[in-house]
């Protein structure tokens, strides 16, 4: 159990070290929207799996309650961020924000 803990964690560091690097990497403002939302969510599904299986080692009544409001908390943020992300989109199109286009280069 504990090494499907460990492994859990490490693929939801692993997707937060993704969408780190995907945001520091892409080259305009919608495409740095991408990873931040995608990435993010996928990688607070496998922590808090990892934290709510951890947490049911010593399995009790209030143990499985705490893994259910973490399970509900993830269910928020899959409803969360994609509106989030829809919205900040949406504001950069309202403010005349243009999207990113390769210069081409002369010569």
């Amino acid at each position: 159990m504990d090494i499907l803990v460990v492994l859990f964690l490490i693929t939801g560091l692993v997707f937060f070290l993704g969408a780190s690097i995907g945001i520091i990497r892409m080259p305009g403002f919608y495409c740095r929207l991408h990873p931040a939302g995608k990435l993010d969510t996928l990688g607070i599904l496998a922590m808090v799996m990892g934290l709510a299986l951890y947490n049911l080692h010593h399995f009790s009544l209030e143990s499985l309650l705490l893994s259910i409001k973490m399970f509900l908390i993830v269910f928020f943020v899959f409803l969360a961020s994609p509106t989030a992300t829809h919205s900040i989109v949406d504001a950069g199109m309202r403010a005349g924000l243009r999207h990113w286009t390769q210069k081409k280069r002369k010569g």
